[in-house]
This record gives structure tokens, sequence and C-alpha cells, in this order.
């Protein structure tokens, strides 16, 4: 039996070399009449036997899927011979969509515009084109909007076996940071309504500065004019002086 468990581990190792991406514990053990079980302990022993001794190549799990990798411990080796090779990083917006979903799912599309406060179809289609994120089916409310997940490749590109190893945080959490941000957004969007402020306080006429008001700010008869009633004719200067006496 001892025999037949090394020609089986043999033949693992040889199928995921050829195989390249994950492969099912379930679809390699059909081919030898194995359960998934089986097959997963297979793989551990197998897993333990190249860390033991220090191997370049390691074999990665990810839930019941198994998959060579490079020693984490080479990466830089690796980069150096790979050179130049340019990486495609998530944006900003992917990582928030992205973290939002793997937390709250199944979750609806309305519900990350609401977390995120602003539409998010764009970055949600973008995330199912890289295979980061899935259909789950659809909810039971108004309209039975779709339903997102993870996938397995997004357990790989972060390096996780399984969302347990996901750091704990909760929706109450996710709401706060998102609210946050929201605050120090409206925090940048005042001081510059105070700054706008300012340049219009300072933006005025000298008299205002110097305390004098608009009212006072009239032109001084010049030296010879006349006032209006001196415009009169002598008699009628006069009949309105004694009207007023």
């Amino acid at each position: 039996m001892t025999g037949s468990r090394e020609i089986i581990k043999s033949a693992l190792e040889s199928m995921l070399y050829v195989w390249g991406r994950p492969l099912a514990a379930k679809d390699a053990g059909r081919v030898f009449g194995l359960s998934e079980q089986e097959t997963v302990e297979l793989f551990l022993q197998l897993q333990a036997e190249y860390e033991k001794r220090d191997s370049g190549i390691r074999i990665r799990r990810i839930r019941n899927d198994f998959q060579f990798i490079t020693a984490p411990e080479n990466a830089e080796f690796i980069r150096r011979l790979c050179t130049p090779v340019k990486e495609k990083r998530l944006t900003q917006a992917s990582l928030e969509v992205l973290a939002i979903i793997a937390y709250l799912q199944p979750v609806t599309r309305g519900r990350i515009d609401q977390i995120r406060g602003i539409k998010c179809d764009r970055v949600v289609d973008g995330l199912v084109e890289k295979g980061l994120v899935e259909s789950r089916g659809r909810s039971d409310g108004v309209g039975r909007p779709i339903l997102y997940g993870t996938t397995d490749a997004f357990l790989a590109y972060m390096g996780l076996e399984s969302l347990d190893e996901l750091p704990e945080i909760s929706e109450e959490g996710i709401l706060r940071e998102e609210a946050a941000d929201g605050a120090a957004q409206d925090g940048e969007l005042q001081d510059g309504a105070d700054a706008a402020d300012n340049v219009k306080e300072n933006d005025q006429p000298a008299y205002q500065a110097e305390g004098e008001s608009p009212e006072n700010d009239q032109p001084e008869a010049q030296a010879g004019e006349k006032s209006p009633e001196s415009d009169l004719p002598e008699n009628q200067a006069s009949e309105s002086q004694s009207e007023q006496s």
C-alpha cells in the first residue's frame, strides 16, 4: 500500500506541473479512484515534503485545490531574472470594492454603492472580467439584483487558503472606515470654503478695511461749488427760507 501511495504522489506531482493552475483534489482523485478527502491528504503529504527539504518549489492549498508556486524567499532572484516585467496592479477603487465584497458577500451592487457613496458598476464589471468576483445568484429584494462574491482566483491573488484567513472586521467597521473617509473629504471641502470666504472678505474696497461705510464715501464739495439751493433765483431762495422759518 505504501508503494502505491508513493506512486500516486509522484503522479500528483506531474499533474500539478502540467496543470499549471490550481488543481481540484476531487478531479485529481477521480483519476485514481480516490475520494476527495483521500487525495487532499496525499497533497498535504507532498506539501510537507517540499517544505521539509526547503525546496524552491512549494505546493499551495486553496480550499481543496492545489498548485505549484515558487518559494517566497526566492522572490528577489526571480524578480531579477524576469525584470523588466510590468505588473498590472488593481486600482484603489478596485481594492475598496473587492474588500467590501470579500467581507459582506454575497452582496448586491446597490449595497456596495451605498457603502462607498458612489456608483461602482464599472469597477464591479472589471473585477468580474479579471475573475476575482463572480455572480452568486440573485437577491430576494425588489428587482432581484445580482449577488456578488469572491472567487478562488481572489484567494490566490491575496495568497490565502480560505476566506477564514481574512483579518476580522465587522460590517460596522467597514461603514465606520467609509464614514471617516467621507468626513475627511467634507473637511477638505469646508477648508476650501473657509479659504474662499477669507478671499472674499479681503477683496473689499479700502474704505471698508479702514472701518468706513459706503454711505460716507461721497465726494466732498469742492471749493467754489454751489449747493442745490444756491442754483435757485434769489427771490425763490428767500421764499424757501421764509417758509422754513
